[in-house]
């Protein structure tokens, strides 16, 4: 992971960042502890590994629906 993106998730990109394992290249075990490696915010983490999807894939309960 670059040092500027780690940078840009902590701050700018904090709740745009999602999980990503680049399977079958990186399996999702080596993503995760690479990324358990990096100076990431502990108030991000969980955006990035979840919370982020959650809202971009509208789980949350917020879509709305066209009638």
């Amino acid at each position: 992971f670059p040092p500027q993106l780690v940078r840009a998730a902590n701050t700018l990109l904090k709740k745009k960042v999602l999980f990503g394992s680049d399977y079958p290249l990186i399996s999702p075990e080596r993503w995760i502890r690479d990324f358990e490696a990096l100076e990431v915010r502990d108030e991000v983490r969980p955006l990035v590994m979840k919370e982020n999807a959650i809202t971009a894939l509208h789980l949350d309960g917020t879509a709305t629906r066209d009638a």
